[in-house]
């Protein structure tokens, strides 16, 4: 990386302290805007037209027309991956509604603000891969669209920091029974050798890592599913991990206190974690997208 990050804001590469937005701005204001968070290995943006796809979704989930094409948004990104130094990055892309008078009411021709960055993708301590990490369950406090990525993330916040006020690294969100997801990502359990996630729903984000860990447990006869599980049902698990841009696969080895399993990484994670590992050398050689 640069000495200092350049950013992308509205047409303009610049330095990271040069880039100011209005304070009028519906992002600022309302937290009216999607985001979205595309890992670089390599040099090479990682998934990137499954993080554009669900870019599209969120922006059509909140009647924001798309401001750029999948084409430029590749572009740009490849060129601020260039301008911080190429390597292991990881870009930040928020896209508001843009400037306008305090009003809820959705102004008219009014341009987005587009705001991109990118910083160092950091790999995680190695005791988190050879210990596991740890969860505590808690009411899934969020609105009833989590499957659009918006900026306002306050709820997650507060149950994220609940989570590290606790000890743990994450918290796992139960509505009606039923686990959804992590505050900050996927959550995978396994029984009798068999991968258990939740389905796709209002009640979720569509993780572009969750589905290539299920297109890699296909691809490589791993048994899988998707399906609801209680808390009760994670808590019995054999095994339990979650996933995410920045964490990958990371493994849970405790949750609410007590152990899963057996207290450490098991089998099917490992396994899952070397074929996501093999993924990722083959993104940097350039032998898959």
């Amino acid at each position: 990386m640069t000495e200092t990050p350049i950013v992308y804001l509205n047409g303009r590469f610049l330095p990271q302290d040069q880039a100011y937005v209005s304070v009028l701005d519906r992002g600022f204001i309302f937290g009216d805007g999607v985001y979205e968070v595309i890992p670089v290995y390599g040099a090479r943006l990682f998934r990137i037209e499954e993080h554009l796809k669900r870019l599209d979704d969120s922006l059509a989930g909140i009647r924001l027309a798309n401001p750029m094409t999948h084409v430029e948004w590749h572009e740009m990104f490849e060129m601020l991956v260039e301008k911080n130094g190429g390597g292991e990055q990881s870009i930040y892309l928020q896209i508001t509604r843009g400037v306008a008078p305090r009003d809820h009411a959705f102004p008219t021709n009014t341009p987005a603000t587009i705001f991109a960055t990118s910083s160092p993708l950091k790999p995680l301590p190695r005791e988190l891969l050879t210990s596991g990490a740890t969860a505590i369950t808690l009411e899934d406090i969020r609105w009833k669209h989590c499957h659009i990525k918006a900026i306002a993330l306050l709820p997650n916040i507060l149950l994220r920091q609940e989570a590290l006020d606790s000890g743990a690294q994450e918290a796992i969100l139960i509505r009606d029974g039923l686990v959804t997801e992590g505050a900050a990502s996927n959550i995978f359990m396994v029984n009798d050798g068999v991968i258990k996630t939740p389905p796709k729903g209002p009640f979720l984000l569509p993780g572009v890592t969750r589905d290539l860990a299920l297109e890699l447990a296909a691809a490589n006869g791993v048994p899988h599913q998707e399906c609801n599980i209680s808390r009760d049902e994670l808590l019995q698990a054999d095994e339990a991990w979650i996933s995410s841009s920045t964490r990958e696969l990371l493994p849970l080895t405790h949750i609410d206190n007590q152990t899963i399993g057996s207290g450490t990484p098991g089998p099917v994670w490992q396994k899952m974690y070397r074929l996501y590992q093999a993924y990722k050398e083959a993104l940097i050689a350039g032998e898959v997208e």
